[in-house]
């Protein structure tokens, strides 16, 4: 299924701490800023449906991660250091305070910059993002094994989904054929483009075992939860493999006044209800900013 993609802005490049960052930007600058965090093994691409629907009512940011999309790799991957270079985006310019959209691989970034400034921090979208243990199951076996003894072999089963097949898996795998068909296979043929190029698989396969850091970090997470208590709307697509359906319940138990919305969708639910998450996350936002 093709989709239309010419309100999709071109992606910029800035250099950020010695390195290329691409962003898409939309919206008035004086707007209240949404930053637009993807996942594995997407890009800034992922939200082509719903960026011009946001810029009505934001300063869309939605930069690409580096080694992700069209943006450098970097030395020493790491979620944290991904924050770094968010943090230095984000001020070259001139956001000072954000929403913030946290999806897979973006939560554990985006986290990092919520719970090191949290007043900065208008409002959490949160779509299919861990930050309990509830949501990793059985498919976190292998990479759990992997942590705990990082040898070749371990990392070798940890890091099988780096592949055709496996990247495709990110989009399709445990969805009912009915939704699946309704996703278009350029998504993961480009992805796989990308992950072949220079870089991309190394810094893929470093943030797999960095990811044992972002769980580390869960009771921290938990902390700012509970302290700051964030406006929070969770979008969330029900047929995720990877992400077990109890972490819902978490960041319910975790944010009361959370609004949560569990859509019949897969892992990147922007892919089949972009109509539905744009008017969704429009209404929130808006509602925030008004009692701000």
């Amino acid at each position: 299924m093709n989709r239309p993609q010419k309100d999709l802005p071109q992606s910029t490049t800035l250099e950020i701490e010695g390195a290329g960052m691409a962003v898409r930007l939309a919206g008035e600058p004086q707007n209240p800023a949404l930053l637009l965090l993807h996942g594995f093994p997407s890009s800034s691409a992922m939200f082509r449906d719903v960026i011009a629907l946001l810029a009505r009512d934001c300063f869309v940011v939605a930069p690409d991660l580096p080694g992700f999309g069209d943006s450098e790799p970097i030395d020493r991957p790491s979620f944290s250091h991904f924050a770094d270079r968010l943090e230095a985006l984000l001020a070259q310019l001139g956001v000072e305070s954000f929403h913030i959209y946290l999806h897979d691989y973006g939560a554990a970034a985006g986290l990092h910059l919520a719970t090191r400034a949290p007043q900065r921090i208008r409002s959490l979208v949160i779509q299919n993002a861990n930050a309990h243990e509830s949501g990793m199951g059985a498919p976190w076996a292998a990479t759990r094994a992997f942590w705990d003894d990082p040898t070749p072999a371990r990392e070798a089963e940890a890091t099988a989904h780096l592949t055709f097949a496996g990247t495709r898996g990110q989009y399709v795998d445990g969805v009912p054929p009915d939704i699946a068909g309704r996703i278009d296979p350029r998504r993961w043929e480009e992805d796989w483009r990308i992950l072949l190029l220079p870089g991309r698989l190394e810094t893929q396969r470093a943030l797999v075992l960095d990811y044992r850091n972002h769980v580390a970090r869960f009771g921290e997470i938990a902390e700012y939860l509970e302290r700051w208590q964030p406006a929070a709307l969770m979008l969330w697509g029900r047929h995720d493999r990877f992400f077990d359906l109890a972490e819902t319940l978490s960041w319910m138990k975790a944010l009361p006044r959370l609004e949560a919305h569990i859509l019949d969708g897969p892992h990147f639910l922007l892919e089949t209800h972009a109509a539905e998450c744009a008017a969704l996350i429009g209404a929130f936002v808006r509602h925030v900013d008004v009692r701000r």
